[in-house]
């Protein structure tokens, strides 16, 4: 099909070309085409799976190297290594296939419950499908927030106006009509069209799909540029972690493979160990791990009825200190209901209403509260009333106008935001029917709505016109209309949710208030749910604000009334230039963008699709007591993920520290490169199931972040103090004992194994051992690694790996050197963590995981398991 054809043929040659009908194709036809255009669809960005799943394991730099290695040990005859370096590589890899897979399948589960739908006709009737399983021929049925699934002409539409800001850069909807064009349109001016990237703002249509998938003009840019979404602070941290172990494990591997070769040891040999040391030192499991930390946070999060669209979120929601939200359906509930109708000097007005009435029962535009409660609560007979024509809704005029026609006359009627539908009257209309100059009526007007206002109530201004209109409405006609009265409406404000604004003040976030109310409203709710009045910021004051001046005024103001939809994005950016994480909650047309700039973007399920696909989290329900409970496992989930990078760290860094300062003591290597790799891989399975550990109280108590420095610091003490245990261990093998090469390798190998997984108990929590229990599967695989350690010297095979059996006198030896070496743990814990409070206990400043943004000093954090400041 040409490109002429499709823009500009007639609809039912068009029709007959994609093989449908205005009925839509039937459920066969459509699984047809679904299983043929596979090809054609959008590749995801999330990660591979199956067999390139497995393969990315072996990605990085350091396993690539080992398998060279092994490869290189078979062809220079020292095929046993070769063998065990091999296979103990592929099992790390197939751990970490295993991990990964099983946390994107329950992610995916997740992902499910929230995916948008799109509606399309098949078989003639209504269906809700995933937008992907849209296909050429299906006939889809758009509304207000409806993402476009494809491209496709028009049918039928009705005032509709579309966002395609992603395809054509313009900031305004369009609108869009079924009338076709001419062939040579550019994409800009194609308005009998819709496009894949777009959003509908207002209106409804009937859309036959033409393209999906790469076919699409949206689809072409998205393959050719192929972008990564922005990285987030976790993915950052991550990112700067693995440069810490790359610098250091480079500076060990050369300075170890070095002394070695100046030894005159062989150079193979002294090449796998140094390798083996710098997989011994590199948290092999750890993407595996945060992988698995952050589905089994989401899925407990879940349990909490919020899920996560973006795991890497899962970090930032736990960071989060300010979060950002409107009033409707978070603070209040949401549903509004009809106060009353009165004129502009308070008495009630049937008028008022009757016209409230025609305008919110006619308007073809998004499908909002306001307009349904007045719907239900006037119920009128208008039969004898048409709609000539409507100019919708929208964020920056905040009014709406609709033409009517009844036996033979038109009437304009616009409702909207007071101040916007004053800006068009030039007169007013009392309750005795007589118009008035709206200078001399203005001051009753705004004395009668500053005082509803200060009640708290909603209130809208209703206005018309009968004169010098025709029989289609033109933007001319929006003004010298008569302002009637105010449309009164409640919406009270949700129980508890001054506790729940309190509890989240307690976890250290803050509340901000947006709203596009006026301020008397906005400062009735925040004396309502405890949020500070006094300071205020308009949209008119923030618009003379400039950047610096805005992001020192965010610092005292948590309210923000009369605020445009675009401005919303000033205002989270500029608490975000301020140094905190921000959060905000939207579930509007007009939400999007300031969802894609927070560090956390939160939307509702009923919100409509385009904010839930910019959303990294999605609430079952819009209830700050859901958001509590979800940031709590949100810094669970992160506390999890510190505990392996501590434990990892110190305990590797120890190990290897060890072994480096043997190898140029010892006549021989200390441990074999393939003993190496296997103690890291036993040391490693315990850590698997550090997900369903116990977490702390504390230490979600207060927002946290990465922090390398204190990663730093934690691994050279407590590797310090593992490299003690190591050395008296040295001790005995080599002074009491006398061993030989085999025989110090399976000592060394045993107690090296025993008391790094045995320390993870210790290290996990920063309170004593005896007072923070771990959890059981974390415990007992702890336990189970330890006996198959002790128990590994006597198995079959143990020579083939190099082993021997251990004299008896070892074990009470080594019994007393792991006591020791807890007990140090112990000591080194309390005095790493010395000096550190907040108000739920003993909390370490130091452990703080957070890095001050800039213009504050160390001083200004205060900790809370893992956090803050």
């Amino acid at each position: 099909m040409t490109a002429a054809r499709f823009w500009s043929g007639p609809l039912p040659a068009l029709l007959e070309e994609l093989g449908t009908s205005a009925r839509g194709l039937s459920t066969e036809e459509a699984s047809r085409r679904s299983s043929t255009g596979t090809s054609t669809r959008l590749r995801r960005t999330s990660r591979a799976r199956g067999p390139r799943l497995f393969l990315h394991q072996f990605e990085n730099p350091i396993a690539a190297l080992l398998l060279v290695a092994a490869i290189l040990a078979f062809f220079l005859g020292d095929r046993a290594d070769a063998a065990i370096i091999l296979a103990i590589v592929l099992v790390s890899g197939f751990l970490g296939f295993w991990q990964e897979r099983k946390a994107a399948h329950a992610v995916e589960q997740l992902l499910a419950m929230v995916r948008p739908k799109a509606t399309v006709l098949r078989d003639g009737v209504e269906r809700q499908v995933a937008p992907e399983e849209v296909v050429p021929g299906d006939v889809v049925l758009l509304s207000p927030g409806d993402n476009v699934p494809g491209d496709g002409r028009l049918l039928t539409a009705n005032d509709l106006f579309v966002d395609e800001a992603a395809l054509t850069g313009e900031s305004y909807p369009v609108a869009k009509a079924e009338a076709a064009l001419s062939p040579d349109a550019p994409l800009a001016r194609r308005t009998d069209a819709v496009f894949l990237g777009s959003h509908v703002v207002s209106g409804s249509a009937v859309a036959v799909i033409v393209k999906t998938g790469r076919d699409t003009d949206f689809g072409a840019i998205s393959e050719r540029l192929r972008l990564r979404p922005p990285e987030t602070e976790f993915e950052r941290g991550v990112r700067r972690f693995g440069y810490l172990l790359l610098e250091i494990t480079l500076l060990l591997v050369l300075a170890i493979f070095a002394f070695n070769v100046a030894f005159h040891r062989p150079t193979l040999d002294s090449f796998l160990f140094a390798l083996a040391l710098a997989v011994g030192l590199t948290p092999q499991l750890l993407p595996g791990i945060i992988s698995v930390n952050l589905a089994h946070g989401a899925r407990r999060m879940a349990a909490s009825k919020v899920i996560v669209r973006r795991l890497s979120s899962i970090e930032n929601f736990g960071s989060m200190e300010v979060l950002c939200c409107d009033k409707t359906g978070t603070l209040t509930e949401g549903v509004a209901r009809v106060h009353s109708a009165v004129s502009m000097t308070g008495e009630a007005s049937e008028r008022t209403l009757l016209y409230a009435y025609l305008n919110s029962s006619f308007e073809k535009g998004y499908d909002n509260p306001i307009d349904r409660a007045i719907r239900e609560h006037a119920r009128r007979d208008i039969s004898g009333w048409r709609k000539l024509g409507e100019k919708p809704y929208d964020f920056s005029r905040k009014r709406l106008s609709v033409l009517l026609g009844k036996d033979g006359e038109a009437l304009l009627v616009t409702k909207g935001a007071v101040p916007n539908v004053l800006g068009i009257c030039t007169t007013a209309e009392g309750s005795d029917g007589v118009a008035v100059p709206l200078e001399s009526a203005l001051p009753i007007i705004q004395s009668r709505f500053q005082e509803l206002s200060a009640r708290g109530l909603r209130v809208l201004g209703v206005a018309y016109r009968t004169a010098g209109l025709g029989q289609r409405l033109v933007p001319d006609d929006e003004a010298g209309m008569t302002f009637l009265g105010f449309v009164v409406l409640h919406d009270p404000v949700k129980q508890g949710v001054a506790d729940i604004i309190r509890q989240l003040r307690e976890l250290g976030v803050s509340l901000k208030v947006i709203t596009g109310d006026n301020r008397w409203v906005a400062q009735t709710l925040g004396r309502q749910v405890g949020v500070n009045a006094d300071e205020l910021l308009t949209g008119a004051e923030l618009h003379d604000l400039s950047e610096a001046g805005l992001i020192g005024r965010v610092a005292e103001v948590d309210l923000f009334a009369e605020i445009e939809p675009a401005q919303k994005d000033r205002i989270i950016l500029a608490v975000k230039k301020a140094g905190h994480v921000v959060g905000f909650i939207g579930d509007g047309i007009n939400d999007a963008s300031a969802l894609h700039v927070a560090d956390v973007g939160i939307s509702v399920d009923s919100a409509v699709d385009v904010a839930k696909e910019a959303a990294d989290i999605v609430l079952l329900e819009k209830d700050l007591g859901v958001l509590a409970t979800g940031v709590r496992e949100g810094r669970a989930t992160f506390a999890n993920t510190m505990k392996y990078v501590l434990m990892a760290t110190s305990s590797n860094f120890g190990n290897m520290f060890s072994m480096a300062g043997a190898s140029l003591l010892l006549p021989f290597l200390p441990l074999l490169p393939s003993q190496i790799l296997l103690m890291n891989l036993l040391t490693d399975l315990p850590e698997m199931f550090i997900a369903s550990d116990r977490v702390d109280a504390e230490m979600t108590a207060r927002p946290h972040r990465w922090d390398i420095r204190f990663i730093r610091r934690f691994m050279l003490l407590f590797g310090l103090v593992s490299s003690v245990s190591d050395y008296l261990t040295f001790g005995l093998l080599l002074v009491v004992l006398g061993a030989p090469e085999r025989l110090f390798r399976t000592g060394w190998f045993v107690e090296s194994v025993v008391s790094a997984t045995l320390i993870v108990l210790v290290v996990r929590t920063r309170h004593p051992l005896h007072r923070s229990r771990p959890g059981r599967p974390l415990l007992t695989a702890a336990l189970a690694v330890v006996l198959a350690t002790l128990a590994l010297p006597y198995l079959p095979g143990a020579e083939f790996l190099g082993f021997q059996h251990l004299p008896p006198p070892f074990y009470p030896a080594l019994g007393a050197i792991i006591l020791v070496y807890v007990l140090s743990a112990e000591i080194a814990k309390r005095w790493f963590y010395r000096g550190d409070r907040d108000a739920a206990g003993v909390v370490p400043r130091s452990a703080a995981l957070i890095e001050a943004p800039l213009g504050t000093t160390a001083g200004s954090a205060e900790s809370g398991a893992g956090t803050v400041r």
